[in-house]
């Protein structure tokens, strides 16, 4: 079965079409273009990178996704590449991976020759359900993640559940960190739902998995639809899906990008602590928390990491874009299903709520 979702913002409005075996008859009706198509595909996607190859018409670029990819020297690397392939205004450039490929590609296409025709096509469950939607792509520097990007919507995402079947269980619990983002930041039901049928949706049952990924799009498409480039700072803000991001990118930033934890891990993380301070200052309740925390540890989703250092955090989590001066702005939970912006918490506030 067919999902298609209709993703309308400012600037583009596009498709996102959730389908079983869609990638390479998708690829075949681009050929039929005749434009020249540029693919930059993660070396693990095998079994689609094998159909690929035997395209001589198409320019394949073979990485390894990974956060160390999001860098400058990288990114310099692949614009190099594509203008050495002769790269023109009517190509089309496709990415085929997760996050960080997603992420790298993204950036390049708004970038080189000032903006290009950009195909997304996501095979994490992390990216199906979150950094596939909205335009948002970046790169990492030593002060913090994704510092720099820019906000360039896709002209197409190709989702394939199909796929998730090759990921390693960590792999897929990273990803429904997200979806779990999801139902706590906007939909109360949808969380519920997710309590009962996590077991189906990590297993890859196909009906709940599906649904799994199109709610979760339905829901992230709505927030970039009322505030595409962030910049509201009520309940409609596109800043709510940063829920836990602010303390998990601090912790990726800390830990250097490596493999120690995964986004979503990290993500899972500062989901715990910022519901942990919403508990604190009394807008869910200790069972509403515990419950959270709980379904983290059912998942088998990290809660908390003992090599925090509390001052290091602190300031890097103050290089996050969505704070001013010298206060942390940190998206909250006013209720399960409902998130907030807390705007000025000062360090000394942080860490009295978390005592």
């Amino acid at each position: 079965m067919k999902n298609i979702i209709q993703i309308k913002t400012q600037n583009k409005n596009y498709s996102i079409v959730v389908e079983e075996n869609s990638i390479i008859p998708f690829i075949k009706i681009e050929k039929k273009s005749k434009k020249k198509i540029f693919i930059i595909i993660d070396k693990k996607v095998k079994y689609i990178l094998k159909k690929l190859e035997i395209n001589k018409n198409i320019n394949i670029i073979k990485i390894n996704g990974s956060e160390k990819i999001k860098s400058i020297n990288y990114y310099w690397k692949i614009i190099s590449l594509l203008l050495k392939l002769k790269i023109d205004r009517s190509s089309t450039l496709i990415a085929i991976g997760g996050g960080t490929v997603g992420d790298l590609s993204s950036f390049v296409a708004s970038t080189i020759l000032r903006g290009i025709r950009f195909v997304l096509v996501p095979t994490t469950l992390l990216s199906q359900v979150d950094s596939s939607i909205g335009g948002k792509n970046g790169i990492n520097t030593p002060n913090g993640k994704n510092l720099i990007g820019t906000f360039f919507q896709p002209d197409k995402v190709i989702i394939d559940p199909k796929v998730l079947y090759s990921l390693s269980k960590r792999e897929l619990k990273s990803g429904y960190a997200e979806i779990l983002k999801h139902s706590l930041i906007n939909d109360k039901a949808f969380y519920k739902w997710l309590i009962k049928c996590h077991r189906n949706i990590l297993d890859l049952d196909k009906k709940y998995i599906t649904k799994a990924i199109v709610k979760s799009i339905r829901i992230k498409a709505k927030f970039v639809h009322l505030d595409e480039k962030e910049t509201l700072i009520n309940p409609s803000s596109r800043a709510m899906l940063n829920f836990g991001h602010t303390f998990g990118h601090a912790l990726e930033t800390m830990n250097n990008y490596n493999t120690t934890l995964t986004h979503g891990e990290a993500i899972s993380i500062g989901m715990a602590f910022a519901a942990k301070i919403s508990y604190k200052i009394k807008n869910i309740t200790e069972f509403e928390y515990n419950k959270i925390v709980g379904h983290l540890k059912i998942i088998g989703l990290p809660h908390h990491d003992k090599r925090i250092n509390s001052n290091k955090i602190y300031k890097l989590m103050q290089s996050d874009k969505k704070n001013t001066e010298e206060k942390i702005n940190l998206v909250l939970l006013k209720k399960i299903g409902q998130a907030y912006f807390e705007r000025g918490l000062d360090k000394e506030r942080i860490k009295k709520l978390l005592n």
